[in-house]
């Protein structure tokens, strides 16, 4: 939509702002939206993301009286709200636990209320959910990692491997369980998960047992220290690992068997979970991890990072759109890794698939295209930084060294042809020495009023005085010698210095030669730099075999 049809509609609105506006959760807007034909049309945005015009969704809720009144849903929320505070979670999780029939299980009585009287309405599952949607919409409104934003939850979805009926995933960092749900959702696979947040672990439980989905399996309990399931080897592990988190024990985890590829350090906890869900893998399993965009190049991780790429284990990483990771802006990455099954650890894999997404928008297509990709020989990766960035590797790839070259030699030969034009006609003078008779100082010009500053440059004040003509004498060898201090600072106004007497006729013949000789100084520079960019585009490309010399 154009700025202009845009204006036209007046203030655009999401779907999640719709909710809001109307106390209701964003499954109950896609409801509308399926339900009710009069439903206010998209006036922009995308496919994925639709905006819609503000006044046309005020009047159809005025018009539906679906603004009027806050709903029991939101109500039950609210009071929730009121009665755990930060601690919503827990709070779910008493509710969840009612729904499920869990024995011992119970709310305070306003609470109870509220979800009979929903009850009669909706099912366990519908309630559920639309308590799922509601926190993590608060979680990312807020600015929180305790869930995995949707578009993560896409995003994984997207890059994760088909898996066969009656494989196994794991998420050792689990949270709620929205990304472990959502994965290889329409198969019938085994899920496991853990959870360092009780309350989280026992939420995400319930939500699944509520949802009806067999097969599901989380506890509570640090992962790294005390890990739940040791013996469990799983076709695919996700994980979206704790971010910046210092405190993950590696004292006490020193000697752990897991450190296969290297121990971590302090600060690389993304490193640790990575290892620890690889150590869960069968052989050919595979592992994808939500990596923050530093862990590709942190001088830390370079050694972890270089027994992947040797070893082959590393298979992709995708730079994800900015915005992805709704709860900050950081870039975030997605690592994707393989078990070899050969003997030896090892496997024939000799490339690592760079992908580079980060020019899409978050809510567009994951599907990367040419220009996005590149398979990256292991060789290149391993140098003394292992720099795992897509960007890194994708600038050189896709270049277009031939039109870049050609567009450079020209520009160049150019600039060549219009200096020798630049440089002025200069014939024999009156020999040196001959024009120090009379002079006169800058400072006697100053006083008389025909020399101003422009900052530090002289500027003639008066007809009788040519610009171009004062700053070339300036900017003689002998004036640079009188106006150099004896700490050898030059200042460029220096008083002493001292230009010949000359009528303005001669002084314009003068300043047109010092000017041409300015531009011709200039001109060089930019020989100098178009002259290292040539170099530099023809050298790249004759190694990488987008140029050839000619037979």
């Amino acid at each position: 939509m154009t700025d202009t049809a845009a204006s036209s509609v007046g203030p655009l609105v999401t779907g999640a702002e719709i909710a809001r506006l109307a106390g209701v959760t964003r499954a109950a807007v896609s409801n509308w939206r399926r339900r009710y034909d009069d439903f206010p049309a998209p006036a922009g945005g995308a496919a994925n993301s639709p905006l819609y015009a503000l006044g046309e969704v005020q009047e159809w809720l005025d018009k539906q009286r679906k603004g009027q009144e806050v709903s029991p849903e939101v109500e039950l929320w609210q009071a929730l709200r009121a009665l755990h505070g930060e601690q919503m979670i827990g709070g779910l999780a008493q509710v969840a636990g009612v729904l499920a029939g869990e024995a011992g299980a119970a709310v305070p009585d306003d609470i109870a209320d509220r979800l009979k009287a929903l009850a009669r309405t909706a099912s366990p599952a519908d309630l559920v959910n639309a308590l799922t949607d509601r926190f993590m919409d608060s979680a990312r409104r807020a600015g929180s990692d305790q869930v995995t934003p949707e578009r993560v939850v896409r995003a994984l979805c997207h890059f994760a491997p088909e898996l066969p009926s009656g494989a196994t995933v794991f998420d050792p960092a689990c949270g709620i369980g929205v990304l472990l749900l959502a994965v290889a959702s329409d198969a019938e696979v085994r899920r496991c998960g853990q959870e360092m947040d009780a309350d989280s672990a026992r939420f995400a439980q319930l939500r699944a047992d509520i949802l009806g989905r067999p097969g599901v399996h989380i506890v509570a309990g640090d992962s790294l220290r005390a890990d739940a399931w040791p013996d469990l080897r799983a076709d695919l592990v996700i994980c979206d690992p704790p971010a910046g988190v210092t405190e993950w024990g590696r004292e006490e985890l020193l000697l752990d068997s897991r450190w296969d590829l290297g121990t971590p350090s302090k600060a690389e906890g993304e490193l640790a979970w990575l290892q620890h869900a690889y150590a869960h893998t069968v052989p050919g399993g595979h592992v994808l991890m939500v990596m923050p965009a530093s862990v590709a190049y942190r001088k830390a991780g370079r050694r972890i990072r270089a027994e992947l790429v040797r070893r082959g284990i590393l298979r992709q990483v995708v730079a994800l759109p900015p915005g992805t990771a709704t709860s900050h802006a950081l870039p975030i990455h997605l690592w994707c890794l393989r078990r070899p099954e050969g003997a030896g650890g090892a496997d024939t894999n000799h490339t690592v698939r760079m992908v580079d997404l980060t020019d899409n928008s978050p809510d567009g297509s994951l599907k990367p295209r040419a220009h996005q990709m590149a398979d990256v020989p292991l060789i290149e990766l391993l140098d003394d930084v292992v720099d795992l960035t897509p960007g890194s590797h994708l600038r050189s790839r896709h270049r277009d060294y031939p039109g870049e070259y050609a567009a450079l030699r020209k520009e160049l030969e150019g600039e060549i042809r219009r200096l020798a034009a630049l440089l002025p006609e200069l014939t024999a003078g009156g020999g040196p020495g001959s024009l120090d008779g009379a002079t006169t100082s800058v400072a006697d010009l100053a006083r008389a009023g025909l020399v101003v500053y422009d900052g530090q440059e002289p500027v003639s004040a008066s007809e009788q005085l040519d610009t171009d003509y004062l700053r070339g004498f300036l900017r003689s060898s002998a004036n640079t010698r009188r106006s150099t201090s004896a700490s050898g600072t030059y200042r460029f106004d220096g008083r002493g210095a001292r230009i010949p007497r000359m009528g303005i006729d001669d002084q314009r013949r003068y300043g047109s030669a010092f000017r041409a000789l300015t531009a011709f100084e200039e001109g060089m520079r930019k020989v100098d730099e178009l002259s290292r960019q040539l170099a530099e585009v023809a050298r790249d490309g004759l190694a990488t075999g987008a140029l050839a010399p000619l037979e």
